[in-house]
């Protein structure tokens, strides 16, 4: 007698199964296998978009998102070179262009590499600079109505009329000269703002006009980026200044700092005063012709009259000393019925002996 399952068997089973499943959709029950639908709330609760009264920690694959980009506050030393860049603009490009020229900042972000490229309006010229102390690259963008107006301006047009743009033609040659004159300046102006933190110079290497040609970087990497605003009376545009971490690193301490004050670090005013008044200081020197280590018991005995031998020959020289400290070798003489000493040489001492004395 065989143990398999006979076919009617095995229809009873079947059917008693179709029979659960119909009761349990007649009861309101959702099948097993149905899809569900989320609601909007559900989606942003699992993205980490949601809202609420206070501002929350982030959460999902927001804070996913964000965590590759580093905000630009966390180095609050580089907004300030920024605006020592934008003082020193104003001066030089009134220089280069005999014109009214208004620099302004528009906004400082942070943000991907490759996400900027994307977002380079064009047609605009992108020059790529070199760090020679840092060892790395950045990048400057001038967009077409800037290119125009310095064009126009350095060539000669008149004031209150807009410069004439001509789309959809290759920059020419005296455009890309002038362009290259300009950047040339910035680039100056922005060596000397980092003077005071730390001495560099940006180099001008190349100018693209494709996006594809200046990725100096990796394009998943996060850069700061400073958006300025050039106005020459009617005439002017954007000037825009990439700057990556990587090329940042090299001095990420010092752009860590809090500024303090109107200058970066050392203040050459005070320490010019400070030498001057420290010139001036009265100092007491001690001509010491000898010295003797005596108990404290014989020092006590001595009375008016006692004499006290000193080992110390006519004729040999004796030191100054500023406290502790010994200065200078001299020799003892006169000088209109007073005692006098003529310094003969310095004593040379390091500093840390100096200090303790020995």
């Amino acid at each position: 007698m065989s143990d398999q399952p006979s076919d009617d068997d095995l229809a009873a089973a079947w059917g008693a199964a179709l029979e659960q499943e119909g009761e349990s959709d007649s009861d309101g029950a959702p099948p097993a296998d149905a899809a569900r639908l989320l609601n909007q709330a559900e989606i942003d609760s699992l993205l980490g978009f949601e809202a609420g009264p206070k501002e929350e920690a982030k959460s999902g694959i927001e804070k996913i998102i964000s965590s590759g980009l580093v905000s630009y506050e966390r180095l609050p030393m580089l907004e300030i070179v920024f605006d020592r860049l934008v003082r020193l603009m104003s001066t030089t490009l009134r220089n280069f262009t005999s014109d009214n020229v208004e620099v302004s900042i528009d906004s400082i972000v942070s943000l991907r590499f490759g996400d900027y490229l994307n977002s380079v309006p064009l047609p605009a010229m992108l020059s790529v600079f070199k760090v020679d102390e840092w060892d790395n690259y950045g990048l400057v963008v001038t967009d077409s109505s800037l290119i125009y107006s310095v064009v126009d301006v350095l060539l000669g047009g008149r004031r209150g009329t807009a410069a004439m743009r001509i789309e959809g033609r290759p920059y020419t040659t005296i455009e890309r000269t002038l362009v290259e004159r300009l950047v040339a300046v910035v680039l100056g102006d922005l060596s000397a703002a980092f003077e005071p933190l730390s001495p560099v110079h940006f180099r001008f290497e190349r100018l693209e006009t494709n996006p594809r040609f200046a990725a100096i970087t990796r394009l998943s990497n996060a850069a700061v980026l400073a958006r300025l605003r050039i106005d020459m009376e009617d005439r002017g545009g954007k000037f825009e200044i990439m700057l990556p971490y990587a090329t940042l690193e090299p001095v990420r301490e010092l752009l860590l700092q809090q500024f303090m004050g109107e200058k970066f670090g050392r203040d050459s005013i005070w320490e010019t005063h400070l030498a001057e008044e420290l010139r001036h200081t009265e100092v007491a020197l001690d001509v010491v012709l000898d010295e003797q280590v005596m108990p404290l018991s014989q020092i006590l005995s001595l009375k008016p009259g006692d004499q006290i031998t000193l080992s110390t020959t006519p004729g040999a020289p004796v030191r100054l000393r500023c406290g502790e400290v010994a200065l200078f070798e001299a020799g003892l003489g006169r000088r209109e019925n007073k005692l006098a000493v003529k310094i003969e040489k310095e004593l040379r001492r390091n500093r840390l002996a100096a200090v303790l004395g020995q």
